[in-house]
């Protein structure tokens, strides 16, 4: 796991893991990848005691960029309320980083909205894009594992 603080400061460290089917895993990747040149990015919706993902939701990205993401307000509105009636809760964000490692950078840690969600990155830097899924709170990253089952 890794961490990111000022120096003498300790993160709260939580276990939390996310899990979800790797068929979600590969729609979201695909996602990202049809989005690119531009950072692509959506919602996922689960449960947010056990990290499960059920389900994911596409977003626009209006910020339009290849280093920023904005999550559309109607898509994330829509997100929120088909998660609602499924009975389900949205537990986190994930987004494309098109050209470097699956990090949060410093945007994406000023930007983190919801210290209870999880934040998923996928890099499209290699030939296959890569997944990781990280905890920003109180502006500390931790890196948590992602379980695909």
């Amino acid at each position: 796991m890794g961490s990111s603080c000022p120096p003498g400061a300790v993160p709260r460290e939580e276990e939390s893991q996310l899990v979800l089917d790797e068929a979600l895993a590969v729609e979201m990747t695909a996602h990202c990848l049809r989005s690119f040149p531009t950072e692509g990015c959506g919602l996922i919706a689960g449960d947010a005691v056990s990290g499960r993902v059920v389900r994911w939701f596409p977003v626009r990205n209006s910020a339009a960029s290849a280093r920023l993401y904005v999550v559309d307000p109607e898509d994330h509105l829509r997100a929120d309320r088909e998660a609602e009636e499924e009975g389900l809760e949205i537990i986190g964000v994930f987004h494309s980083h098109t050209h470097t490692d699956a990090y949060p950078s410093a945007t994406d840690v000023a930007q983190a909205p919801d210290p209870g969600w999880h934040y998923v990155l996928v890099s499209l830097r290699g030939e296959v894009g890569s997944m990781r899924s990280f905890r920003i709170r109180e502006g500390f990253v931790t890196e948590e594992p992602v379980v695909l089952v």
